[in-house]
């Protein structure tokens, strides 16, 4: 039995992953930056100039510029493309998938000083699928999260140069992760039985903004978004072959499950430079807390295998990313946007693997507004190429402990984006 109780903390020490796993849409670990079709054109560097009410996200003080009300659907066309390649030089690619992360923003001015908003967006999210025949089947197959955050903000201008912002983040998360359990390894059956790990929950965290406007040509804004706890409860059901043995139907029994994840706090700083308009340009940086997912701990609400309890150490560390925007205003109607997005993982190699297969990343955007009356149209496409990475660590099917199980060797991944975006002012 202590072999099985191995084998059950193996698999449910991968609960937590089910909210761990990500689309990779323009993000490190697993955030999504995709809130805006001028934002999305600009790679994000619009922390110092507001461009539209996606400001809701990356600094609300912003929102202070917009007069009268303004309404900003949007979404993001998103395709990966994933490639595992393992020390025999045989390939495996994730299924092809597209995702459609998508926005509702809203601002008020309210007074010339005082300002209203509220967002809802995908601020996390995953979409990772491999071949049920893969090596890693037993480490991963099919991860999904989607989240939801609904956020107010409210802006006040301080002084002629000086606007504050604060707002409440709701968050709900919704998640699934699925493997395969390796049953001819322990003799219980002659094909895999499989593995569904489903969770729910939700958190509130704070974000906040500011915007200095230094002089006529160059701004400073700086903005915060908090860490989010979200108590996890689900429930983990295993499916087996025809065939499979009392003993794993005794040993793998369905059960409620709970954990929590604390979603990272992130911090953004840009200036913005307007002196050679109608070429203008920002340059900004962005702070992610990831080193708050130090370990998975689940507790399950009946034993399997006599256990109850697994943690499992992940150690990841903060990240930062450096970014540029430039944007030129062919007229009053036309402008043409670019930017370049370069971002550290927070994965180590020791807990490196593939239902989060992040590296070091290079995102390049460009994109095009044009403005008719009352409307706004944005347009912009992102191509993000992620550095090789290799797994070389011990992570393996916790069943058999077999390297043909480990699913060691290169992981490369990159993404094709297209985002639009609409406002209307009235």
């Amino acid at each position: 039995m202590r072999k099985f109780g191995f084998i059950a903390t193996g698999i449910l020490s991968l609960f937590t992953c089910l909210v761990l796993s990500v689309v990779d849409s323009h993000a490190t670990g697993f955030a999504i930056f995709a809130q805006g079709g001028s934002t999305f054109g600009q790679a994000d560097a619009t922390v110092a100039h507001g461009e539209d009410p996606s400001a809701i996200f990356f600094n609300p003080a912003l929102i202070n510029q917009f007069p009268g009300t303004q309404v900003q659907l949007g979404t993001t066309l998103i395709i990966p493309d994933r490639e595992f390649r393992n020390a025999s030089g045989q390939k495996t690619k994730t299924e092809s998938e597209v995702f459609i992360p998508s926005t509702f923003y809203i601002t008020h001015a309210v007074s010339d000083k005082f300002s209203v908003g509220f967002g809802v967006f995908n601020p996390f999210g995953l979409g990772t699928t491999w071949p049920e025949d893969w090596e890693g089947r037993y480490l991963a197959t099919k991860s999904k999260m989607t989240t939801f955050a609904f956020n107010p903000v409210a802006s006040v201008k301080l002084t002629p140069w000086l606007t504050v912002a604060g707002g409440i983040t709701y968050l709900t998360l919704d998640a699934t992760f699925e493997r395969h359990v390796n049953l001819p390894a322990l003799g219980l059956a002659a094909a895999d039985g499989s593995t569904k790990l489903h969770g729910t929950g939700d958190g509130f965290g704070i974000n906040a903004g500011l915007l200095a406007d230094v002089t006529k040509d160059l701004s400073v804004g700086f903005s915060y978004r908090s860490k989010i706890h979200v108590p996890i409860t689900g429930d983990v059901s295993f499916t087996f072959p025809a065939g499979t043995s009392p003993i794993a139907l005794a040993i793998f029994q369905n059960t409620g499950a709970r954990t929590s994840i604390d979603l990272p706090a992130q911090a953004y700083a840009g200036v913005y430079f307007k002196h050679f308009y109608p070429f203008t340009f920002e340059l900004s940086t962005r702070w992610e807390g990831w080193s708050s997912f130090k370990e998975l701990d689940v507790q399950l609400d009946q034993p399997i295998a006599g256990s109850t309890t697994s943690i499992t150490p992940r150690d990841w560390h903060d990240t930062w990313a450096g970014i540029i925007s430039l944007k030129y205003q062919l007229n009053d109607k036309v402008a043409l946007m670019g930017g370049y997005q370069y971002s550290n993982n927070p994965v180590p190699d020791r807990t490196f693997e593939p239902a989060i297969p992040d590296s070091n990343s290079h995102f390049f955007s460009v994109g095009t507004e044009v403005k008719y009356k009352a409307l706004n149209f944005v347009l912009g496409y992102g191509y993000q190429l992620y550095e090789k990475r290799a797994k070389n660590n011990t992570i393996t099917d916790p069943i058999s402990n077999q390297a043909a199980f480990s699913a060691n060797g290169d992981y490369k991944s990159r993404i094709h984006m297209v985002a639009l975006s609409l406002t209307y002012r009235f």
